[in-house]
């Protein structure tokens, strides 16, 4: 993947030196060399911010507390200040990684090799629930068993999504209908007991654990 990464330095020799080592390893580069600049490169959508401190027109912790609630990128601080209290105020301000000058270009890659995967990854995630031999992926809209998928309509899958995510709180049939197949879905609230009847099935060629209860005269609900 093509990173796109913003360096924000007013050291050109520092920045120049930086362009030509991540741009040889195939990142898409942008500058800026003061605050004021690098909140106008931000519209640019980097992938990770390198951000120095000490910069004019806007020192890198205003900058970082300006545009954090607007960015979800990594923001890692480039600077020569070694106190501890300076390091404090670059993280409480929203940055994510605090790298001292002078650096290793192999250590600083790593970092943001790590910084860029870990951002893939909380992208990526799913929202899951697992609960026994049984995993729910809402976001995939899959059902697994011991790692075996179970094959779902998209009705029968839309009640587990529905009771899962409720556990414990019984719902009676029209009520599902309606969550599951809309205001104007066209049929009878009688088919849910079919469809539930269908999921049981399907549920204990692998396991014996009733997922969803029947609670007489009431409807059904999700065990928690």
């Amino acid at each position: 993947m093509n990173y796109k990464i913003l360096i924000a330095d007013d050291d050109t020799e520092l920045v120049k030196m930086l362009r030509t080592f991540f741009e040889f390893r195939s990142y898409t580069v942008i500058t800026a060399s003061d605050g004021a600049e690098t909140l106008k490169m931000v519209g640019r959508k980097p992938d990770i911010i390198l951000l120095d401190i000490n910069m004019p027109r806007a020192d890198g912790i205003e900058v970082c507390q300006r545009i954090r609630d607007k960015v979800s990128c990594p923001i890692l601080f480039l600077t020569a200040r070694a106190d501890e209290q300076d390091r404090v105020n670059g993280l409480m301000s929203g940055g994510d990684d605090y790298i001292l000058k002078p650096f290793s270009l192999k250590e600083l890659e790593a970092r943001i090799i790590a910084h860029l995967k870990r951002e893939e990854r909380r992208q990526k995630k799913s929202t899951y629930r697992f609960q026994g031999d049984l995993s729910i992926d809402y976001s995939a809209k899959t059902v697994q068993i011991m790692g075996q998928d179970i094959e779902l309509t998209k009705l029968e899958y839309g009640i587990i999504e529905f009771l899962s995510m409720n556990p414990g709180v019984v719902y009676d049939k029209e009520r599902i209908y309606e969550k599951v197949c809309g205001y104007d879905g066209e049929g009878d609230s009688r088919v849910i007991t079919e469809l539930i009847r269908r999921i049981r099935k399907k549920l204990q060629k692998y396991t014996d654990t009733e997922y969803i209860e029947t609670v007489w005269g009431m409807g059904y609900r999700w065990e928690k």
